[in-house]
């Protein structure tokens, strides 16, 4: 990362001696210096019977995350719902974590929007409601036209004006868009982007955007508990896994396992983790994480509409998914 001394000689570069250059050289101090390694559960939004958000539940849920030896939550990303959720109720919601949030755990918030006028201006409510660093999914309503261009334009006009560190968001399931791999080059370069998460799966792309980043010190997080330890022998330094908000101290112990170069004691905990992750996120999505969340004692509850809960087929076989490691 970016030194002190280093740092104190670019300063006058970045700034040109204006407050708002001044506020943007200070992210950039910040991204140089945040590591992101470990894990991140992408926290679930409850909702009561009416699917108004459930402060008192989502308080509940995090005081139970606290106990767990989690690097920080993502808050608002796409396990939160958050394209349900209005400008005003994504902001909230950050709000209330970061007041139950201890300090030295990060604050994740996805403040991705279809334009980059409007990602601009979330970004800058999410920073004010707490956040240590943003998470900016591609925008993708018009994927056809969103090319390495249109994007590196896009990011770059986000960092520029973040007063927080952007991490970068690829998850192709969700947008059918992947962040190309030389979009991606060309954006590690930037002094406040931080990193990138990558939910494709594709562990060559993830060991190669390692690879050709690494003078820029990117940082790579998994985006999945599935492919955890493959990402991790490649060299991601953690992962953002919608399984941790079920299982988050087996994927911390995944974590460390990897970590600490103990592959064979990884390989099998990893072998069961990967039914029920596949259960939660691409088999069954956001429904199945909140009924694993109510079976391990957290609060999970309904999805806001239009997303429907599990029928009687899928939560029995949630509940395969998860017997068969042996976690039910």
């Amino acid at each position: 990362m970016l030194c002190f001394r280093a740092w104190r000689g670019l300063r006058p570069l970045l700034t040109g001696g204006h407050p708002s250059a001044w506020k943007r050289a200070q992210s950039y101090s910040a991204a140089a210096k945040l590591d992101l390694s470990g894990i991140y559960p992408p926290i679930a939004t409850p909702f009561t019977a009416n699917e108004d958000v459930d402060y008192q539940k989502l308080e509940e849920n995090l005081h139970q995350y606290v106990k767990i030896p989690f690097r920080g939550l993502v808050v608002q990303g796409s396990n939160g719902e958050y394209p349900y959720l209005t400008e005003e109720e994504r902001v909230e919601v950050v709000r209330a974590v970061r007041r139950s949030l201890p300090a030295d755990k990060l604050l994740m918030a996805g403040s991705g929007c279809e334009s980059t006028r409007a990602t601009v201006q979330l970004t800058e409510k999410m920073a004010a409601a707490g956040a240590d660093a943003v998470l900016v999914v591609t925008p993708c309503y018009y994927k056809g036209k969103m090319d390495s261009r249109a994007l590196i334009q896009h990011f770059t006009k986000v960092a520029d004006s973040s007063p927080v560190p952007v991490v970068l968001y690829s998850v192709p399931a969700n947008t059918g868009l992947e962040l190309p791999l030389d979009a991606v080059m060309q954006l590690s370069q930037h002094p406040n982007i931080l990193g990138l998460k990558d939910s494709g799966g594709d562990i060559t792309r993830i060991g190669l955007m390692v690879h050709k980043t690494k003078m820029q010190d990117f940082q790579v997080l998994a985006g999945s508990a599935g492919f955890l330890m493959a990402a991790y022998s490649v060299g991601a330094v953690g992962g953002v896994c919608a399984l941790a908000n079920v299982l988050g101290r087996e994927v911390c112990e995944l974590e460390r396992l990897c970590a600490s170069g103990r592959w064979e004691e990884a390989r099998v905990l990893q072998q069961r983790l990967i039914e029920p992750n596949a259960a939660v996120t691409r088999k069954l999505g956001v429904p199945a994480l909140k009924q694993a969340m109510e079976w391990f004692g957290f609060h999970g509850g309904t999805c806001r509409s239009p997303l429907q809960p599990l029928t009687e087929a899928e939560t029995q076989q949630l509940r395969r998914d998860f017997s068969s490691g042996g976690w039910l």
